[in-house]
């Protein structure tokens, strides 16, 4: 998608810098992703936060890891 935005230069030239982008248009894609992964860590983080995991009472890693190791 083409866009037209209007954006500083400092944070153009510090998302050159950071991203280390051949291009401005390559910077700020990743630039974009990375801010994305951030958000949607934070958002199952919280989530998990709001409904925990919950393991079985009898749950045990030791036999699980036993049973993968013998396929």
């Amino acid at each position: 998608m083409k866009v037209t935005a209007i954006i500083p230069d400092d944070i153009v030239g510090d998302v050159q810098k950071y991203s280390g982008g051949m291009n401005i248009t390559d910077s700020i894609n990743m630039a974009l992703k990375d801010w994305l992964y951030v958000k949607r860590i934070a958002s199952l983080n919280e989530e998990v936060g709001q409904n925990p995991l919950c393991f079985k009472d009898n749950f045990s890693i030791n036999e699980i890891r036993s049973n993968r190791n013998r396929s």
